[in-house]
């Protein structure tokens, strides 16, 4: 590799991963995820030597640790309360109860979806050809459709966002089978397809476009489990389904469990999360 040849990795636009030769005629390598979860790069003295992080500057660092910490406990207490919220749906005749549970648990993947946005956002860069990550000004908001990490987690806090008009519109009493589909069935499935999608970049951003396993990666792993989650939740959804003859779900009983077993995906996805940190 020549000294100024940068080889880039990723998905359709967006660019994941970045290896060039630097200055001292060692191999760095620039990832999104990496720069992102854990605030470094990792640099190489010789191709066939051990990698060596290069960690971003002291602030940046624990403004990165700080999200994720927030986003790891939001996603493990809102997967919980939405487990708890489907249990009571599968063992209780009162639907008021489960769907006050489940707004408490939407409130918290808000809070993670909004978080992981911000880790996004304010995630340090890489400057020119350097191997040195500089750090950016604190920011609440941003738009750069660019970016593969940007892109991902915003559509996820929209999807928690969509997700949210579900559940209140649930709260409304005497709805015909068209209302229901319309105010409460049509927001959970735009939400479960905006995870999805989020989830689909996220497995682009850390596998650099492939398709292939890595069981040794943590983040693959979380990535992994929470778009199975996704998937569940899709699952769910479609079962929801108010059949306007009937007036009654495609299966209620399906559309709980789907709840259930995706929403521990979540709990799952996040615990392991607080351990992916700088």
């Amino acid at each position: 590799m020549d000294r100024t040849e940068e080889l880039a990795e990723g998905a359709g636009p967006f660019t994941t991963k970045l290896t060039w030769r630097n200055a001292d005629g060692g191999i760095a390598v620039w990832e999104s995820r990496a720069v992102r979860k854990l605030g470094a790069l990792t640099v190489r003295a010789e191709e066939d030597a051990e990698a060596v992080r290069h960690p971003a500057d002291r602030e940046s660092l624990r403004r990165l640790a700080r999200l994720n910490t927030v986003a790891a406990v939001a996603f493990t207490t809102g997967g919980t309360l939405f487990a708890l919220g489907a249990a009571f749906a599968l063992t209780s005749s009162s639907p008021t109860a489960g769907v006050s549970i489940y707004f408490a648990g939407g409130l918290f993947f808000n809070t993670g979806g909004y978080a992981s946005l911000l880790q996004a956002i304010n995630a340090p860069r890489r400057r020119g050809g350097s191997d040195t990550l500089e750090p950016v000004p604190w920011r609440w908001w941003s738009y750069e459709p660019m970016r593969i990490d940007w892109v991902g987690t915003f559509l996820l806090f929209a999807g928690t966002l969509v997700f949210g008009v579900n559940l209140l519109d649930s709260f409304l009493q005497g709805l015909t089978s068209q209302q229901t589909n319309r105010l409460v069935w049509a927001p959970d499935v735009v939400g479960c397809v905006l995870f999805l999608i989020s989830g689909q970049l996220a497995l682009a951003e850390v596998n650099h476009g492939r398709v292939r396993l890595r069981v040794h990666d943590l983040g693959w792993w979380i990535v992994a489990v929470n778009q199975l989650g996704s998937v569940l939740f899709m699952v769910s959804a479609l079962a929801d389904f108010t059949v306007p003859g009937t007036g009654n779900p495609v299966s209620a009983e399906v559309g709980s469990w789907g709840t259930l077993t995706g929403a521990v995906c979540f709990a799952v996805g996040g615990v392991l999360q607080a351990f992916e940190h700088p």
